[in-house]
């Protein structure tokens, strides 16, 4: 069984296509700065050197069409007919998508629905969707949803404190956001573990330019620090993260910044970007190692925030099996992990420094001996997790139509 996973952006087209009988991936790759001159395709083949081209894709379709000709030219898939299923990444599915839902006009409907919340990536998913329909005719198209794992939480985790009908009429309640990634992990811990999922409380980590951690109970999100959008929660990249709500009205007072302006200064202005200048990690540690005091405060924030998450999330769970690590900057990192459990030992949580230097791949345990709680860095895989919710769709809906 062959699935191609898709994340569509407003000028992009990630892709990984999967072998389901062992989970390899057999062709993964990105095609970027679609309507430009400048427009490329990169892709591994297999576990072959990357691959770069420059291509002429003015628009999804024809960026698609390059996708299913390299596929075809590589011999990953001669007949789009081979296909059992393509899974597509989407944002938001609102309170409409607790699961993975097979594609058909209502769900488009609801994926238009809810783009108010998410304007910058539903209208880009629902190009690849629809251009994929288009292009594979007769393919099952699966919609696997980044909140839909943080549906379980509580109303009185997910409701803010606002009038009942900004709620009822408007939808302004929490969300959460990465819940692919924190789904693929926690599965991945409890297996290390030796536990069933569904008896496994954990604080997972996903750090990487954006920014989540996420308290599960039992195997199920029960609360996470991302919001309405993904604004909210941890200091990140570019973003700000937790402030006090009145600053946007200060900020317009005095600086006279238009409600536009202020949106931008907080998503793609703030954060590490806002205290030192530079919204990578690698470069602001070098910075900081360089005597850059702006880029020692910025990463100072940055772990103490996630550290007082971490705290909170243990008062939530009152039990937690372990703490996991994951994203580019989880997973590569080891002066933040050190930092993020350091003098929490009332907790049960003490790393090992050698262990935290080199951690085993793709899954490492950094505890020190005989520390009651595990400290877990796991290298994340959305697009396999989209292909095997894609692949548990399909089955489900098999099973709903036999006699």
């Amino acid at each position: 069984m062959k699935i191609l996973v898709l994340n569509a952006g407003s000028s992009s087209v990630k892709y990984s296509l999967f072998d389901m009988s062992d989970r390899s991936v057999l062709i993964a790759g990105i095609i970027e700065r679609i309507g430009e001159d400048s427009a490329s395709h990169r892709y591994n083949l297999g576990k072959a050197d990357q691959v770069k081209l420059d291509i002429a894709g003015r628009n999804h379709q024809q960026a698609l069409q390059v996708l299913f000709q390299t596929l075809s030219a590589c011999g990953v898939l001669n007949d789009r007919r081979e296909l059992a299923c393509i899974g597509h990444r989407v944002v938001h599915g609102g309170e409409y998508f607790c699961e993975p839902a097979l594609i058909d006009e209502q769900v488009i409907e609801r994926i238009t629905e809810v783009i108010p919340l998410a304007p910058l990536h539903n209208p880009a998913h629902l190009q690849g969707i629809q251009e994929a329909i288009r292009q594979t005719e007769n393919v099952p198209q699966v919609a696997v949803f980044d909140t839909a794992f943080h549906q379980t939480l509580p109303d009185y985790a997910f409701r803010y404190p606002l009038p009942n009908d900004l709620y009822t009429q408007h939808g302004v309640r929490r969300y959460g956001f990465h819940g692919t990634s924190h789904r693929y992990v926690a599965g991945q811990a409890a297996h290390y573990l030796g536990k069933p999922l569904s008896e496994t409380n954990l604080i997972t980590l996903h750090l990487g330019n954006g920014a989540s951690v996420t308290a599960i109970e039992n195997g199920e999100s029960i609360d996470t620090s991302m919001g309405m959008t993904p604004l909210e929660g941890l200091m990140m990249g570019s973003r700000c993260g937790d402030i006090d709500p009145a600053i946007h009205f200060y900020l317009g007072r005095t600086l006279n910044l238009s409600n536009a302006a202020i949106e931008a200064l907080f998503n793609r202005e703030s954060g590490c970007k806002g205290i030192c200048g530079e919204n990578d990690m690698r470069a602001i540690h070098r910075m900081a190692e360089a005597g850059d005091d702006h880029a020692r405060l910025a990463l100072a924030m940055y772990a103490y925030r996630i550290k007082k998450y971490i705290g909170a999330y243990f008062a939530v769970l009152g039990r937690v099996d372990a703490l996991v690590f994951t994203g580019g900057i989880g997973e590569n990192d080891p002066w933040l992990r050190e930092q993020c459990c350091r003098d929490m030992t009332l907790f049960g949580m003490a790393i090992d420094p050698q262990k935290n230097q080199t951690p085993s791949r793709p899954c490492g345990n950094i505890s020190q001996s005989g520390t009651r709680l595990a400290v877990l860095v796991i290298a994340t895989d959305e697009e396999l997790e989209i292909a095997v919710q894609a692949q548990e769709c399909l089955e489900k809906q098999k099973r709903q139509v036999k006699p």
